[in-house]
């Protein structure tokens, strides 16, 4: 039950969060956002771990991954996700992103030795084709000569994001808890931002209204702390093969919360690819019949 509520907790958060990512779409710099998003995150998260008590400052020893997964989750990946919209739709973004299914996988068996399963390749298969079909022709309707810096950038912020979560399972295993990490992760991940906001010369602009403030919050509070370690307690739990699912599930309650308060109409096509990621969810997650074992290869 713990599982299924992290799980949850995860695709429903990070499902909605699109929503104010577009509020925040204006005058603010996109890596000024990214800033305000995790310098916020990382006061909150720090300050209530440490009025709480529980605030603990990981080894000298430990501090590298940290690093690594401060650099991949709360910075890089976001730079790389966000500049990429610039070229591509969200869509095909997200139909890159969901295959961090089988990034995981793939750095599951280089870092950790992880056998790679045959399951994981089809639910993350069949996640692929399903949200290929939800956004339909139109998603390819404004692709162009420049897309492909889109897709290189998509595929470059789901490797960090893997990466990330590497880096993640790596901390669970040394005894660092996913919310000590992420106190300490955001709060590095903040700082280089900073730094690059400097180095590049963005113009800081504050908050500009209410809305965008709103938008910032709930990115920042619900989006970030609560969502990324909602997540990352998961990919401790199931592993991050499983864990990486959720990305295929996002798009799906972005579609759903669009078609009832928004425009969006589910067409026969995407009602299928709706089925199709559905499928892959059950084949990712499903348990074989009690009793079910492969059948022993026989020797010659």
């Amino acid at each position: 039950m713990t599982n299924l509520l992290l799980f949850s907790s995860t695709v429903l958060i990070w499902g909605t969060t699109w929503i104010a990512i577009a509020l925040q779409v204006g005058p603010v710099p996109v890596l000024l956002s990214v800033f305000y998003r995790f310098a916020l995150a990382a006061l909150v998260l720090v300050g209530v771990l440490a009025m709480s008590g529980r605030l603990t400052v990981p080894s000298l020893r430990q501090q590298p991954f940290i690093i690594v997964q401060a650099l991949s989750l709360f910075c890089c990946n976001f730079l790389c996700f966000y500049h990429a919209a610039s070229y591509v739709p969200s869509g095909l973004i997200s139909v890159v992103f969901s295959l961090a299914t089988v990034y995981n996988a793939v750095n599951a068996r280089i870092f950790f030795g992880e056998r790679i399963k045959p399951r994981t390749l089809v639910a993350a298969g069949c996640g692929a084709v399903g949200l290929v079909l939800l956004f339909g022709p139109e998603m390819f309707t404004s692709v162009n000569s420049d897309s492909w810096k889109g897709i290189g950038l998509s595929a470059l912020g789901t490797l960090f994001f893997s990466l990330g979560n590497m880096a993640s399972r790596r901390n669970s295993a040394s005894g660092i808890s996913p919310v000590i990490a992420n106190a300490w992760g955001m709060s590095y991940g903040a700082i280089v931002l900073l730094v690059l906001v400097a180095v590049t010369g963005t113009p800081v602009i504050a908050p500009p209204d209410g809305t965008y403030l709103a938008a910032l919050v709930y990115l920042s509070v619900i989006g970030s702390v609560v969502g990324f370690t909602t997540y990352l307690m998961l990919v401790s739990r199931i592993g991050s093969q499983k864990a990486a699912y959720a990305t295929v599930l996002f798009p799906v309650v972005a579609l759903t919360l669009s078609s009832l308060y928004e425009d969006y109409h589910f067409t026969p096509l995407a009602l299928l690819g709706l089925v199709l990621t559905l499928a892959g969810n059950l084949i990712m997650f499903a348990r074989l019949p009690q009793g079910f074992r492969p059948m022993a290869r026989v020797a010659p």
